[in-house]
């Protein structure tokens, strides 16, 4: 199946997708977890040397890597930021193919090798081409899955060594089919906090339960009413998930045994600030409440780990337009549906205009898809072409050159 695209862009990447087919493959047999990604780090700097970028700078964020690659003017001043991550996740891949990790208990089941293949694509062809006028900084990022490596990549002095006007990012997306682009222009992605919950009671002898101050009764009733923060706390216009998915409290050898404490843990997600801080100021009033009516006590806490990815309108909208000049209108959804799963290229729109976009890659039809952090995922190469693409014409619709 051919994907319908148009552009010159996309034209002269298409030239070499084998080579961008085979460096995806080659990280996806290399996978490695964040701040730990050597050979990912260095199989890139090899490529980019290759392509012919102007500058590499490495261990930014430790093991992050930034591309400088100039156009054929840079009279405009502009520079645009182009994102992807390159981190594996801790699972095991079931998947038989030749590629495969051969790192066991490791596995890019979430397509972060094809990520940075397009934007090695999108370097080679920029590179090559030069058909702009300002710098593309190309960003190389490590530790996504949980390690925030974009604030780590800031913190380093990302925006102050390349003060990027924006930056866009992509992830790939099995829910939509091959050839299609979506974004809007607001919320793309959830925050995403932790939350823990101790409960401290009095553990005693099940027969002689009267004795006792019950955690795990506690704990009980505390999972119940916390599922009442967003039904009656919560508008129903906005959006929140509260989600306990563990509980800890006793010995399964000992089923006489009431335990003295217990703990729970869960993550929270939301789209706005208000509704972070009411639900985190709920939880801290009703989990101490409940407790305290048992005579127990719990102590909750509230952990912000990655904020909500939200796009700036303009920048969603100059995004919308580019892609629709790749894959034509009929292709391209503006209105997306906000997905409750985190990004830490959220960490980069708090500081800088931008747009996180989806690229399809699933079935035809866009169901029966294997979804990310699935043991038998596989990046679809078929779409390579078209994220370099993707990439390099934002670059090019963004500081075009004028003629002379």
């Amino acid at each position: 199946m051919g994907l319908m695209v148009h552009g010159r862009a996309f034209a002269h990447i298409a030239a070499f997708h084998p080579e961008i087919t085979a460096l995806r493959r080659d990280l996806h047999a290399h996978p490695e977890l964040g701040f730990e990604e050597v050979y990912t780090a260095q199989r890139v700097k090899q490529a980019l040397a290759v392509c012919g970028v102007d500058e590499i700078h490495t261990d930014i964020g430790k093991t992050g890597l930034v591309a400088v690659i100039k156009g054929q003017r840079q009279t405009s001043g502009r520079m645009v930021g182009l994102r992807a991550d390159m981190d594996a996740l801790p699972m095991t891949e079931s998947n038989s193919f030749a590629w495969k990790s051969t790192h066991p208990g490791l596995m890019h089941g979430c397509g972060h090798d094809g990520h940075t293949a397009m934007l090695v694509g999108a370097a080679r062809y920029l590179a090559e081409t030069r058909n702009f006028d300002g710098t593309a900084v190309l960003i190389f990022q490590p530790g996504e899955e949980g390690f925030a490596g974009a604030q780590a990549m800031i913190d380093d002095g990302l925006f102050e060594r390349f003060p990027v006007q924006s930056v866009y990012g992509m992830h790939n997306w099995p829910a939509m089919r091959p050839g299609t682009i979506g974004l809007n222009p607001g919320p793309m992605m959830a925050a995403a906090d932790h939350i823990r919950i101790d409960i401290t009671g009095q553990g005693g002898h099940g027969a002689h339960a009267y004795q006792t101050i019950d955690p795990v009764l506690v704990a009980g009733h505390i999972i119940t009413a916390v599922q009442s923060i967003v039904s009656r706390n919560v508008k129903p216009v906005d959006s929140a998930v509260i989600s306990l998915c563990g509980l800890q409290a006793g010995d399964l050898h000992a089923m006489s045994v009431i335990p003295g404490s217990a703990t729970l843990v869960g993550t929270v997600r939301t789209f706005s600030a208000a509704v972070q801080s009411l639900v985190e100021r709920r939880l801290h009033e009703l989990c101490g409440a409940i407790a305290q009516g048992f005579g127990a006590s719990a102590k909750v806490t509230y952990t912000r780990m990655y904020p909500a990815t939200i796009n700036t309108a303009p920048e969603a909208q100059l995004a919308g337009d580019v892609a629709e000049k790749l894959v034509g209108a009929a292709n391209v959804v503006r209105d997306l549906e906000p997905s409750m799963g985190a990004e830490d290229f959220s960490f980069m729109l708090r500081v800088k205009p931008g747009a996180y976009m989806r690229l399809g890659q699933g079935s035809e039809n866009g169901l029966g898809s294997c979804h990310l952090h699935n043991s038998l995922y596989d990046f679809n190469d078929e779409v390579l072409p078209l994220g370099a693409a993707l990439h390099a014409s934002l670059a090019e619709h963004l500081m075009p050159l004028q003629a002379s």
